[in-house]
């Protein structure tokens, strides 16, 4: 069933959803507000976009173009009609194709900024035969792997750009392996917490292509007290990104 909900913490951005499909969550919102984006950045590409969250807030971040690159015919469907609900046609385009695919004469080493929030978990994940179509392309490396997401990275920034992607914390030292390996130097990562009585399960990760060695921890983001009230932290951001 499709339906118009506010994107969570912007009031004056709608999205379509359909629950059939997989939603938008936190994390992509995290994304949309972790990665830098500089005054000079004038080409900025989402992979994997889904419904088009990640572009239509960085589009309150930047007036620049946002291209959103995504397989799934139907979520494309969805994006545009956010995008045309909104009244962004103007800055940010949906591309309906398989990522890889998208590496071409005309769009290798064009882009300033990249953001993927991709499939998190292997396909020999136990949950794996138990989802949708559409939701176990989202969430399983199906169509794409984590290396077939950085290496497309790779050859579609330009030099010094910059590349953020949201992930699962236990697979951190792959994703610096293969950062490192197509020549994008980790620079930030940001820690994410439900509670202090919990590990991180997620984290936000920013390289630089071509970028000189040195890492910067940002501060933890924790989202819950101990009794289940959200910390000043996660109010903070829900405040700023309206």
């Amino acid at each position: 069933m499709k339906v118009l909900n506010d994107i969570l913490g912007y009031p004056n951005r709608k999205i379509y959803q359909d629950d059939s499909y997989f939603s938008f969550s936190l994390d992509s919102v995290m994304l949309a507000n972790f990665v830098t984006i500089r005054l000079r950045d004038k080409n900025i590409l989402d992979l994997g976009t889904g419904n088009g969250v990640i572009p239509l807030i960085l589009s309150l971040r930047t007036d620049k173009n946002i291209v959103g690159v995504e397989v799934q015919e139907s979520l494309v469907s969805l994006a545009n009609e956010s995008i045309q609900y909104n009244h962004l046609n103007n800055q940010i385009s949906i591309v309906c194709a398989d990522m890889q695919q998208y590496v071409s004469p005309s769009t290798i080493e064009k882009y300033d900024v990249i953001t993927c929030n991709p499939p998190y978990f292997k396909v020999n994940d136990k949950n794996f035969f138990n989802e949708s179509k559409e939701k176990m392309i989202a969430r399983h490396e199906v169509l794409i792997t984590l290396e077939d997401v950085i290496k497309t990275a790779s050859k579609l920034l330009k030099n010094n750009g910059t590349f953020a992607l949201v992930h699962r914390t236990d697979r951190l030292l792959e994703i610096f392996d293969l950062l490192r390996k197509y020549r994008i130097e980790p620079k930030r990562v940001q820690f994410v917490y439900e509670n202090n009585l919990k590990g991180s399960t997620l984290v936000l990760i920013e390289g630089t292509h071509n970028g000189k060695s040195g890492l910067k921890v940002e501060k933890p983001f924790i989202m819950y007290k101990d009794d289940g009230t959200p910390t000043e932290m996660y109010r903070k951001f829900l405040i700023e990104v309206k």
